[in-house]
């Protein structure tokens, strides 16, 4: 049995940014990707998010890549949404998102990001901090945003 811990974590929005993710049902929806991460073996450590865009961080399985758990958590939750008529209109993730590994070192102060997520946002905007993710992890700033 291999041994294996490689942390990464993902950043993903609402399709066109849409801050449609209401705190009425919010923690139903943690809770069901959490559901789900566990139905399919998905190492899921910690989740959060706010109207617009979710943070997880994750470690990956040995057979597992960041694409496929990526397109299992988006692809469930956006059916299980519109299954159960959450919202007015057809939800959507966006497309893209970002994804970056951590050392063991980092994972505390990862989580502690992520479960602050609410109070972080009322300082700062997605744009903000997508920004600031683009220029610390050295991605290329396209002037079309790929997450809006």
């Amino acid at each position: 049995m291999p041994y294996i811990r490689i942390w990464v974590h993902i950043v993903w929005a609402t399709k066109r940014r849409e801050r449609i993710i209401h705190s009425n049902f919010r923690q139903e929806l943690f809770d069901h990707i959490r559901s789900n991460a566990r139905q399919k073996d998905i190492f899921l450590d910690c989740l959060n998010g706010v109207e617009d865009h979710l943070h997880a961080l994750i470690s990956l399985g040995s057979d597992q890549t960041i694409s496929k758990i990526v397109q299992l958590l988006k692809g469930e939750s956006s059916h299980w949404i519109n299954k159960q008529k959450l919202l007015k209109g057809k939800f959507e993730w966006q497309d893209d998102y970002f994804a970056v590994s951590l050392s063991e070192s980092g994972i505390d102060t990862v989580r502690r990001y992520i479960r602050n997520q609410e109070t972080h946002h009322k300082k700062k905007t997605f744009e903000d901090e997508y920004q600031e993710f683009m220029e610390k992890y050295g991605f290329p700033i396209l002037r079309k945003d790929p997450l809006g």
